[in-house]
């Protein structure tokens, strides 16, 4: 089954600790975390990072230099030569998530948030945005944000990202059973949605039928200090 991680980013994170962290990692991947404008992007970027490097190493038992990664067509990221090694990361707000499997795989987290339902008529398809107008408040937010989650979910776990139009796949969320329609190639997989807190959605596309109980969670620091033995 996947493996799902989730780490929530500790904000007054030491300068001279985020300078040591960017000194084990690949030139390139320190100049995309320092382009960007504000620190909390850069941090959320750097945790990602962290994150799936961490993983990699112990999952191959590689050290951190020997992990390289390249990107695919659309621009998912993939280790060469390791073809039953596949992952995706996500990241919103404090929280940064990720997902480990032998096939494919795809997660989204989002922070809850006021939203203009109507760009739901935009990127659903027809019958979940009548489903989604069906519904009141607190439940319409609610399903809106379960909706984007595993629609951002299945569109990377496919690898062609938002190339993948919107409408061209359903969901359909009864209780707890998540129901799903395509005429895209990519059918047979399974989807479920984890609260990670009260604030957020994470959901999480696989193309095998089970999936752990829960989320496992990783604390900050913990990572960090993880990482820089590998």
């Amino acid at each position: 089954m996947p493996e799902v991680f989730g780490v929530k980013i500790v904000q007054d994170f030491s300068i001279d600790r985020f300078e040591k962290i960017l000194n084990c990692l690949p030139c390139d991947r320190v100049m995309k975390i320092k382009k960007f404008r504000k620190y909390e992007d850069s941090l959320r970027t750097l945790t990602a990072e962290v994150l799936i490097r961490t993983i990699a190493c112990t999952r191959l038992k590689k050290d951190n230099e020997s992990i390289k990664f390249e990107t695919g067509k659309h621009g998912k990221p993939y280790i060469p030569n390791q073809d039953d090694f596949h992952f995706n990361l996500s990241h919103s707000g404090d929280w940064v998530v990720c997902a480990v499997s032998h096939r494919p795989v795809g997660i989204d987290v989002e922070k809850i948030k006021e939203v203009d339902f109507a760009i739901a008529n935009r990127f659903f398809s027809v019958q979940e945005a009548r489903d989604l107008f069906l519904k009141e408040g607190e439940e319409r937010k609610d399903y809106f944000f379960n909706l984007w989650t595993l629609k951002e979910s299945y569109i990377k776990a496919d690898g062609r990202g938002l190339s993948l139009p919107l409408n061209s796949f359903s969901f359909k969320i009864e209780k707890s059973k998540i129901l799903f329609t395509t005429d895209n190639d990519l059918k047979d997989c399974f989807f479920k949605i984890y609260d990670i807190d009260n604030e957020y959605k994470v959901s999480v596309c696989s193309l095998e039928n089970e999936y752990p109980k829960n989320i496992t969670l990783k604390k900050f620091d913990d990572l960090l200090d993880e990482f820089l033995l590998k």
